[in-house]
């Protein structure tokens, strides 16, 4: 038999009047299983328990190269040019700058000049020399005439290298005009250009040149912060090798893609900071890290015996936390806890005012009063009820579904 009209009607107005309910519901539940109550007295508890907590710390951190090496010039004159450009990255002996060799060159030329004359008198003193010494010899020339032409030879001697040591001094002064890099890395700023005059004295370096290949990333720490790291019976070097990998978080706010590793601690406490200086040292073959640049330290940690728990269940007052403790007659006790300022938006860190195995509620606390008495249910107690009423839901079991 064919259903009339008017059945179907019925059975389709049944059906949206159930739907309808089920939304109610879940709409007085505040939309899910989240802030559902199962009766009219109970409650969800957690059983507290104490464990590790990692935690992070972010310091102020400088990036520096391996080696910022000052490149000062040897010798005074002007610039006549520049072989590299600012920011290039050079090779160990490569030229940076020319400074005018003409006064140097000449130098050089004449101290040559002055070698050669010194060894041509050097040459005929020792004739003069080995001719005395015969004649002497032979009895024929005194002692003293002798001792001239032996102290003349000695003389001779001591002015040829007197003159090779100004040729050697010389060649170094114009070598030094050509000025060049001591090391591979980046090359800085330029504060003088072609045309400046320089000198040895000049109060700026004519650049700085940095190793980028490892990076040097330098922050502080408070002197509590390190003895709670490093209060062991451990080597220093030991504790430093114990310490965990940290990361470095750029200008940008991106986290760079290598772990760095912390290699050095300052053996000396800034008395008016109270901040002992740390070094960490991070790879850099992409050549991302410049030296000069702002960074965070990202420090790993863990607190030790502490207790988690959700922050839906605590309420405030007056700046001041509080939790609803269960009590052995299932009455609830209000509570206050102390909790770590660091949270991840869900959860507190629990320092104090609560122990390991105690039960809080943890759902529904705005509704509920000091001394009041409550039917403790467990999380998965709840969300077997829940699962339960969404199957009523589910098949239309109205009566049991609400």
């Amino acid at each position: 038999m064919k259903m009339s009209v008017k059945s179907k009607l019925n059975l389709s107005c049944g059906r949206v009047a159930i739907t309808m309910l089920g939304v109610s519901f879940l709409t007085a539940c505040g939309g899910g299983q989240s802030g559902m109550k199962m009766g009219d007295n109970e409650f969800t508890v957690m059983t507290t328990v104490a464990g590790e907590s990692h935690q992070t710390k972010t310091y102020p951190a400088t990036i520096k190269g391996l080696q910022d090496i000052e490149i000062r010039p040897q010798v005074s004159g002007f610039i006549v040019k520049l072989c590299v450009d600012e920011g290039a990255t050079v090779k160990r002996g490569q030229a940076l700058f020319q400074i005018d060799p003409t006064q140097y060159k000449a130098a050089y030329n004449q101290a040559e000049a002055s070698v050669e004359a010194a060894k041509a008198n050097l040459e005929t003193v020792k004739s003069t020399e080995a001719n005395k010494r015969m004649l002497y010899e032979q009895k024929i020339v005194s002692d003293f005439e002798y001792q001239t032409a032996v102290n003349n030879l000695l003389s001779a001697k001591a002015s040829l290298a007197q003159a090779e040591a100004m040729l050697t001094s010389a060649k170094q002064n114009l070598e030094f005009c050509t000025v060049t890099s001591p090391s591979d890395g980046v090359i800085g700023t330029f504060p003088y250009r072609i045309g400046s005059l320089v000198s040895p004295s000049v109060v700026e370096p004519l650049t700085t040149v940095s190793q980028i290949g490892d990076m040097y990333v330098y922050f502080s720490m408070t002197e509590k912060q390190l003895l709670e790291m490093t209060r062991s019976e451990l080597s220093l070097k030991e504790q430093l090798s114990e310490m965990p990998e940290v990361k470095l978080q750029l200008a940008d706010g991106s986290i760079y893609e290598s772990l760095g590793k912390i290699d050095a601690v300052s053996g000396v406490i800034d008395q008016t900071t109270g901040s002992v200086s740390m070094r960490a040292i991070f790879p850099n073959e992409k050549n991302i890290l410049r030296s000069g640049g702002m960074a965070n330290i990202i420090f790993p940690y863990v607190m030790n015996d502490v207790i988690i728990i959700p922050q839906n269940a605590t309420q405030e007052i007056q700046d001041k936390k509080f939790v609803y403790v269960l009590q052995p007659d299932s009455t609830l006790k209000h509570t206050e806890i102390t909790i770590s300022n660091l949270n991840d938006g869900k959860n507190y860190i629990v320092l104090g005012g609560l122990k390991a195995g105690q039960q809080i509620v943890i759902e529904g606390v705005q509704n509920l009063k000091e001394g009041q008495k409550i039917v403790p249910i467990t999380q998965q107690q709840r969300e077997a009820k829940y699962q339960m009423h969404l199957k009523d839901q589910r098949e239309g079991n109205i009566a049991s579904a609400f």
